[in-house]
């Protein structure tokens, strides 16, 4: 018998299909090259092209007893390293796609969550300071602040003067103030404002 490096390819698979390892050592010695240089041109990485050579002739010897070629071993080869390749770029974009998508639902669900909490307990905490003011001074800091009624609106409507609503929304506000410090009192407006 012929040495194997001087068999034509269609031989070569044929004694492949035998699991002859001098046929597929042949094959790999003869192709490795020319196909790591054809995976490396559209990987630009060194490595990524040794795997996927790997990858194929590994698949080459596993499915070797079912082994068809319609065609010649080069042009066989050629396309299973360029599909492979499109399924890396495939599998990557995927890849891609769910840490990006993932990442960003952990910065703003993260943020969104947090903000909500701490938005929701100083809501809560501004409601208590203003349910503990006294009573007709509350009712007139709600006139003013959650149903935006002026001063002369709300003198009217409780039959007091323009300058007592001024003065109790005035002291509502301070003692807010001192209560909450002035940060709170700043997000108070915000948020009462914003309703």
């Amino acid at each position: 018998m012929a040495a194997v490096s001087t068999l034509p390819d269609f031989e070569l698979v044929s004694l492949l299909r035998q699991s002859n390892h001098a046929a597929y050592t042949e094959i790999y010695d003869r192709y490795k090259g020319l196909l790591l240089v054809h995976a490396y041109k559209y990987l630009h990485n060194y490595q990524e092209a040794e795997d996927t050579l790997h990858e194929i002739f590994t698949s080459l010897w596993t499915k070797r007893e079912s082994f068809n070629i319609t065609s010649n071993l080069s042009g066989y080869l050629y396309t299973a390293v360029r599909n492979r390749i499109l399924d890396h770029f495939s599998h990557r974009e995927v890849q891609s796609r769910y840490v990006s998508s993932f990442s960003e639902f952990l910065e703003k669900g993260e943020v969104v969550t947090d903000h909500k909490v701490r938005e929701s307990l100083l809501r809560n905490l501004i409601e208590k300071e203003i349910d503990a003011l006294p009573g007709k001074m509350r009712e007139i800091f709600l006139l003013s602040r959650k149903t935006n009624l002026s001063h002369k609106e709300i003198a009217g409507q409780l039959d007091i003067s323009e300058k007592t609503v001024k003065n109790q929304v005035n002291n509502a506000l301070k003692i807010l103030r001192a209560k909450l410090g002035l940060l709170m009192y700043l997000y108070m407006l915000f948020i009462l404002l914003k309703k």
